[in-house]
């Protein structure tokens, strides 16, 4: 049974703690470093692994990518520049490797300095292209966690390993989904087995055969990109990202041990919508594709129900939640805990609330050309239905791309260019809607049980216990999306 906890039990427990992360120049694991920074200043060392290749390039890349964002601004005014600096010289410490190797590509000396020091070990680092080459996918997803547990092992005083997936690694179900781990060898098509060393086997047999070939380079990336895919669609996931999330929680459970492990499964993770800076993102999520193509006016249609629930969940309550596992968890010898961090139990949020937000904003706040003349905001059209939308292209775009094929070879090809580039195009929607479609069309429900008895065992009365809020029953939609995540959107993606 868990303890009860409250803002500075957390607080607390980071004192003196050291931490090793990877991924921290992503999205949340810079959450996570200027969180714990903001909280505890008594934290012993931050170590944050980052590809480099050497020490001051990953030091460099640190202080570009990660503490010199504006995220970092109210640490920056709680200090001052000059406290701030000394604060992140003397607890932050950048680590020039990579989870795709053994060792994690450190030297043996540093790895076994860091392996006598380490409390917590935070696995972020992913690759979250749902159509990456499969080769790369692996490596990261995969052998990246196997290298992280086998390091693990050696960590003389290591608290737990906590492991960031994403929920959508169980696969496209409907109905409830629980908050368990996915078994070795687990598929999600009945009468296959996933063997994840024949995996490795066929990636490196088929760029054996590729190596063979004149144009190599050329066809090995395409060739990757699309084995991925279709390795995932065998064994019942819909792309890459997702299906090497769900063998990289297979080889946790295999070589975890006796160690302490949290997986923490997020939905789609979307803007800060509280501290330190409400709105703020980086990079694009699945659905800033409708508010970037509501908001340039580039996009007329779109794939999606409008009234399916989209699980979503602000970045900085996936961090609050991360922490208060942690301090539940620490030294819970053999323990493996799964999170869901999602929202469509508690408060689900449906496609339309988002758009009806979007419609609101762009229609009170209205963009200006560059002549100052308001650009006048059009309603959008939804496909409910793939078949509808194939449909659509179809008539839409395939057909006068077959006349516009005919006129060219009759005109001895002046039109190739254009031809050529239309055709281009429409492929890549197509191939969009069918990497993307499973998404828009998603009718699971994540249960978070596990995530609801932490958030029982958590006092919400003090102003620090409200700091590491993770309830998504606290959010009202329609006022995050139009106060806050639509105009951060605008803001940091859209710039």
């Amino acid at each position: 049974m868990m303890e009860s906890m409250d803002g500075s039990t957390i607080i607390g427990y980071f004192k003196g703690k050291s931490i090793l992360i990877t991924g921290s120049t992503g999205f949340l694991g810079k959450i996570l470093v200027e969180k714990i920074l903001r909280v505890q200043p008594d934290v012993n060392k931050i170590y944050l692994l980052v590809r480099g290749v050497d020490e001051p390039s990953a030091k460099h890349r640190v202080n570009q990518e990660v503490i010199g964002t504006e995220l970092f601004g109210l640490l920056r005014e709680k200090h001052g520049e000059e406290g701030f600096r000394q604060l992140v010289e003397e607890k932050v410490v950048a680590l020039a490797g990579d989870i795709i190797y053994q060792n994690l590509g450190l030297e043996a000396p540093m790895l076994e300095d860091l392996a006598k020091d380490i409390d917590i070990i935070v696995n972020i680092a992913a690759t979250t292209n749902f159509y990456e080459r499969y080769d790369v996918s692996l490596d990261v997803n995969v052998m990246g966690v196997k290298h992280l547990c086998l390091f693990a092992k050696q960590c003389a005083k290591l608290k737990m390993l906590m492991h960031v997936s994403t929920a959508f690694a169980s696969g496209d179900k409907e109905g409830l989904i629980m908050e368990r781990p996915i078994n070795l060898g687990e598929s999600l098509r009945q009468g296959t087995y996933l063997d994840i060393d024949a995996e490795l086997r066929l990636v490196r047999d088929v760029k054996k055969e590729l190596t063979d070939s004149d144009d190599a380079q050329k066809t090995e990336r395409k060739a990757m990109k699309e084995l991925g895919i279709k390795r995932a669609r065998h064994f019942g996931w819909s792309n890459t990202y997702v299906f090497t999330k769900a063998m990289g929680e297979m080889l946790l459970g295999q070589f975890r041990g006796d160690i302490p492990v949290v997986i923490m499964r997020p939905s789609i993770i979307t803007s800060l919508r509280a501290d330190p800076l409400p709105g703020w993102m980086q990079g694009t999520r699945t659905i800033d594709t409708l508010i970037i193509g509501y908001a340039k006016q580039n996009l007329s249609c779109f794939l999606a129900d409008l009234s399916l629930v989209m699980d979503v969940i602000p970045g900085d309550m996936v961090v609050n939640a991360m922490m208060a596992a942690m301090v539940a968890h620490s030294e819970e010898k053999g323990a493996q805990v799964v999170y869901h961090v999602t929202s469509s139990l508690r408060n689900p949020a449906t496609y339309d609330v988002l758009y009806q937000s979007g419609r609101r904003h762009f229609y009170e706040n209205p963009r200006l050309g560059k002549n100052g003349e308001v650009i006048p905001t059009k309603e959008m059209y939804f496909f409910n239905t793939i078949a509808r939308f194939h449909l659509y292209m179809i008539i839409t775009y395939k057909l006068p791309l077959e006349i516009l094929h005919l006129v060219n070879l009759m005109l001895c090809g002046v039109f190739s260019r254009l031809y050529n580039d239309l055709n281009h195009k429409y492929k890549f929607v197509m191939h969009l809607v069918d990497v993307y479609g499973p998404f828009a069309f998603f009718k699971g429900c994540f249960d978070d049980m596990n995530m609801e008895r932490l958030r029982l065992t958590m006092a919400m009365k003090k102003p620090e216990d409200l700091m590491f809020n993770f309830d998504p029953k606290t959010i009202d939609w329609d006022d995050y999306f139009y106060k806050v995540h639509i105009p951060g959107v605008l803001k940091y993606v859209c710039k």
